[in-house]
């Protein structure tokens, strides 16, 4: 028997911290019925009953938007994910192309003047 109540006094402590910690990680503007703060204090002071009642009334609806209205777009969670990040990224190597283009076509217009200065100094004089 003492093994039992010693389980069920397990049992009941994991019920209230686990209804405490879901009521704190929980958003405010989500929480049903009395405001966050309230759940609290009903979890904590009301051991027992105030867990179930953060289950049952207190406790965000699971529903895909918690039933409070559209939620903020889920952000992406890595760099290649983010298509302004892609953007950017497309942009830069865009600029990069045409940076290393002009490059080549300088290069290019300086060994054509070089050869030409040359050609000129190689003409027999008239």
């Amino acid at each position: 028997m003492p093994r039992l109540v010693l389980f069920g006094v397990i049992i009941v402590a994991a019920v209230i911290i686990y209804a405490v910690i879901d009521c704190i990680m929980s958003r405010a503007d989500e929480v049903r019925s009395i405001s966050k703060v309230s759940w609290l204090f009903t979890i904590i002071l009301i051991p027992v009953l105030g867990a179930l009642l953060w289950f049952l009334f207190g406790r965000p609806s699971g529903g895909s938007n918690g039933g409070s209205g559209p939620r903020e777009p889920r952000r992406p969670s890595a760099p290649d994910d983010d298509p302004e990040f892609l953007r950017n990224l497309e942009i830069r190597r865009r600029q990069e192309q045409k940076e290393a283009e002009l490059r080549a076509r300088e290069a290019e217009l300086r060994a054509k003047e070089g050869r030409g200065t040359q050609n000129d100094d190689d003409k027999p004089g008239t």
